[in-house]
């Protein structure tokens, strides 16, 4: 028993000092070439894809290697502008025979390397990070430092039009899993000298780039101070994806309701850093987070102000209209029919009851079913390759449909209203914050089955309640509904001409205000 609480102990010990990041190897570059390289190849255990290249300098007695990962790098790159430079131009230096070590790494630096990105080094952490990154690390013999030459070269994907955001108009590029690429983007849409990206490493093993994007001068410095606190609190060993970093720093992990925006479109981005918002971007994944996030930010997409605001207006009453329908149209329904049928105009009355005739199942039994056999079609229908994913979502709702209506397990009405729901549900902008609408769904039907309208009712009231409690970096997510800001109703439900938007959210409280001018002065 006490040997087992002994080993027990010793492994909890094990796990202490690898979480705080200690190994049996020192922390130090040592001055002999060979045995860096030796000490590199035992931390990796001497992999395939390793590049170790030593040579002697020439017209020196200088030892010199190049370390690198096949596949991270451009190796066109570490041939012509490293290796061959090295031994071509170190030559026409004056007398390199008599130089030290450390003059040999500074005259590589300044006068053969010619490399836009290098940097020196004097830790072996900071040595296998850049390593395991992509970039080439450059050892003399002699010397306890080492250049690291920036040369990423892997294969990535190309720019190509977000497939969860697609727009009628607007730009068709969209975020890729290259980091370089997406701030590239932000960048292209919005020329500003104050635009800042400050980075993070998450992940105690992955060791991931973060990027915090805001506009100084424009966004609140306690939103950002915020920001970089949740981020420092990250404690993970690998963040493969930006979920990670939404589910680690949003308010209440216990609400259905997003509270962070997961964007792949660069025109999003952009748009929310102008108002005053901030955006986090995750080297290898293509979806940034943008925040605070607010219940009405859910309902609107960057369409709205690419198009006149007749059809901006038009299109956001539909999507408030299609949020109301996707949540509370099943429940309406089971509760008017099993509590409230004097509530239902007579003719209508009596269709409905036509048509459930035969029906062994109450309807509550054919809205859960139903509503349980269109989930099941839709997941499937999004995990199966694309082309037969359409089809058997199109042609499995079509068969089981017409299929339960003549075995007369449900009634002709109820699937109407189970397809209404989900056409709903599709008009949604925010793909998150339609699965909320879909989760509260079913409960809203038991309730109904319960108590009727009251029930239904009931379950509205405690929404409100949840959503007027919850909050995104300290913004209530009922903004600017409650509390109350007039100036943002008119970029709310109607989407106002863009002449009168002059102002930005007053919810965010940004430092500049205004951001519309007319006569070199602000409107």
């Amino acid at each position: 028993m006490f040997g087992l609480f002994r080993r027990n102990k010793t492994r909890i010990q094990q796990q202490r000092n690898s979480k705080n990041g200690s190994h049996e190897f020192p922390n130090t570059i040592f001055s002999s070439v060979q045995q860096n390289v030796d000490n590199i190849r035992k931390i990796m255990s001497s992999p395939d894809d390793l590049i170790t290249r030593v040579f002697t300098i020439a017209n020196t007695n200088h030892a010199c290697a190049v370390i690198c990962i096949d596949g991270l790098v451009d190796k066109d790159l570490i041939n012509d502008k490293i290796i061959r430079n090295i031994q071509l131009q170190v030559t026409q230096l004056d007398n390199p025979i008599s130089l030290s070590a450390s003059k040999i790494l500074q005259e590589l630096e300044n006068a053969v390397v010619s490399v836009g990105e290098i940097t020196k080094a004097s830790t072996l952490d900071d040595v296998m990070y850049a390593i395991l990154s992509g970039d080439t690390v450059l050892f003399v013999d002699g010397t306890a430092e080492v250049l690291i030459v920036g040369g990423k070269g892997w294969a990535s994907r190309g720019v190509e039009e977000p497939v969860t955001e697609a727009l009628v108009r607007g730009p068709r590029d969209g975020f890729t899993e290259n980091l370089r690429t997406n701030t590239a983007h932000i960048r292209r849409h919005l020329r500003d000298p104050n635009l800042r990206f400050e980075s993070f490493k998450v992940g105690r093993r992955s060791k991931k780039t973060l990027v915090l994007c805001y506009v100084d001068g424009i966004v609140n410095p306690a939103l950002v101070k915020e920001a970089r606190r949740r981020i420092q609190s990250i404690d993970l060993d690998d963040v493969p994806e930006s979920g990670y970093i939404e589910q680690w720093i949003e308010d209440s992990f216990l609400s259905p309701f997003p509270q962070i925006q997961h964007t792949e479109r660069p025109d999003k981005v952009a748009a929310g850093i102008v108002q005053g918002r901030i955006a986090l971007i995750l080297d290898g994944s293509p979806f940034a987070l943008v925040m605070p996030m607010t219940l009405a930010s859910s309902m609107q997409s960057p369409e709205d102000h690419y198009e006149r605001w007749l059809i901006g207006t038009l299109l956001r009453v539909l999507r408030y209209g299609a949020a109301f329908l996707a949540t509370f149209l099943p429940a309406l329904y089971v509760a008017l029919v099993s509590y409230h049928p004097g509530m239902i105009p007579s003719k209508l009355a009596f269709s409905i009851a036509g048509t459930r005739e035969g029906v062994p199942f109450p309807a509550v039994v054919e809205a859960i079913i139903m509503e349980v056999t269109l989930e099941l079609l839709r997941e499937a229908g999004i995990r199966l390759p694309k082309p037969i994913g359409q089809t058997i979502g199109i042609v499995g709702g079509l068969v089981i449909g017409e299929a339960a209506v003549s075995a007369g397990i449900v009634s002709p009405v109820m699937v109407i209203v189970v397809a209404v729901t989900a056409i709903s549900s599709f008009a949604m902008p925010a793909y998150s914050s339609a699965i909320a609408l879909r989760m509260l769904r079913f409960p809203i039907v038991l309730a109904a089955s319960i108590f009727g309208l009251y029930g239904v009712i009931l379950c509205y009231i405690m929404i409100n309640i949840h959503i007027a409690n919850l909050k995104s970096f300290g913004i209530p997510y009922s903004t600017p509904f409650a509390p109350n800001f007039l100036n943002d109703w008119k970029d709310l439900v109607i989407r106002a001409p863009l002449t009168m938007l002059g102002k930005r959210p007053q919810m965010l409280q940004t430092e500049d205000k205004d951001r519309m001018y007319q006569g070199g002065r602000k409107k």
